[in-house]
């Protein structure tokens, strides 16, 4: 009997119990559908984190002052002002892993442009920290030297602020105002969408770190002018990274004159460590779910083989009348097997649609880009037509096993 003719016996069979064809498929097609969504949604995770971390600059270390002593109790960080920009200068100028060291010094403030108003992070530093966040302008132009040792009133803006205050426009050449002092808008900078922290960095003001101290942040530690909120450290590469911290640590303990059983006055961390960390989490559950997945395509497996099993004995008649007129054993073991293969590729098909489709959703409302492999998909669906086949090998060999003569008898 020719392949076709068994495709069509085994179709109209499958056809004639459609209800029970369908739930026999089920579990196949939760299977699938798992695989395909956790594969998808965790290559759009992956991704979501690799796109911050390259936002946040490559590689790049943050010194953050230390946590100040109050009552006997120890408060947050960032509380003890201990990094100035002779720090940041000493940094960049006497370590060799080091191309920058950015000091930045922040603090949120009212906007008025024209007839609108915005509060948002107003933030003074150097050319250097454009580098060091690898921050494109893509209008008008960064902070020259001499605007920046001059303290002159010049800003550079985030997408934000254009679309908040100049309604999307070209905003180079207008004015802003922060607090109460006149700006010139003299650049727009790329966009980088949320940050570490889920909050927008291109909401943001950028003017010179001496505007900031002389104009308008003043000493916002309420200590001194000098104090930073952190600097921003871009190694020349990654591997040195151990080194590079090491030699940060020592060179500022020198400097602020720490005894050598004290603890250091500032901390450095590296921002991509939290969303490595993520990364990793999101990948061990993204495991852990496609193995639970593995387990729905066996139960489907198993599925098909008890009800092939069922309808073996349904149609034992059918099967010996079938071997009366001429049909040998491989004709009718090949006709289950293709039964319980169609079952399992049509589930394979209905589920990575299902998958996809639930991918698309859940990537949709985290905000993590669309990553629909074809790889997990073929993958999938090749492993649904392994199931059905492994699993409904031994009903058609129960099948093909059968005594013509005691078939016929079988009521």
């Amino acid at each position: 009997m020719s392949p076709v003719e068994n495709l069509r016996i085994a179709t109209r069979a499958l056809r004639a119990n459609k209800l029970r064809s369908a739930l026999t498929a089920l579990g196949i097609i939760v299977g699938v559908a798992a695989v395909v969504c956790m594969v998808s949604v965790g290559a759009g995770a992956q991704a979501e984190v690799s796109e911050k971390i390259r936002t946040l600059g490559a590689n790049l270390l943050l010194v953050l002052p230390g946590a100040r002593n109050s009552g006997g109790a120890r408060l947050e960080s960032g509380t003890q002002p201990t990094l100035t920009e002779e720090d940041a200068t000493a940094i960049r100028r006497e370590l060799a892993n080091v191309q920058v060291a950015a000091p930045l010094l922040s603090r949120s403030m009212p906007l008025v442009a024209l007839n609108r108003n915005w509060k948002t992070l107003v933030a003074g530093i150097n050319a250097d920290y454009l580098i060091a966040r690898e921050w494109q302008v893509i209008e008008g132009r960064a902070f020259n030297g001499d605007e920046t040792v001059s303290a002159a009133k010049v800003a550079i803006v985030g997408a934000v602020i254009v679309d908040e205050l100049f309604d999307g426009r070209t905003s180079v050449g207008g004015s802003i105002r922060i607090g109460n002092v006149p700006f010139t808008v003299i650049g727009v900078l790329d966009k980088k969408g949320l940050g570490a922290a889920g909050r927008s960095q291109d909401d943001v003001v950028f003017i010179p770190l001496s505007t900031a101290k002389s104009r308008v942040l003043g000493a916002v530690h309420g200590t001194t002018r000098e104090a930073l909120d952190f600097i921003s450290v871009k190694l020349a590469d990654a591997s040195v990274r151990p080194e590079a911290q090491r030699e940060i640590e020592e060179l500022l303990r020198q400097r602020h004159r720490i005894r050598h059983d004290a603890s250091s006055d500032f901390r450095i961390e590296n921002p991509a460590d939290v969303l490595t960390a993520r990364g990793a989490a999101v990948r061990t559950l993204g495991i852990l779910l496609i193995a639970v997945a593995a387990v729905s395509l066996v139960v489907g497996g198993i599925s098909i083989m008890n009800i092939m099993l069922v309808s073996v004995t349904e149609r034992t008649r059918e099967i010996g009348l079938r071997m009366a007129v001429g049909a040998n054993r491989r004709d009718i073991r090949w006709q289950f097997l293709i039964e319980a293969l169609i079952l399992a590729l049509i589930g394979g098909a209905a589920g990575a649609v299902l998958g996809a489709v639930a991918a698309v959703a859940i990537a949709w409302n985290a905000g993590w880009p669309v990553l629909i492999s074809p790889w997990a998909i073929m993958i999938a669906c090749g492993f649904a037509g392994l199931v059905g086949v492994s699993f409904g090998l031994y009903p058609a060999q129960k099948a093909a096993r059968l005594d013509p003569i005691a078939a016929l008898r079988f009521e």
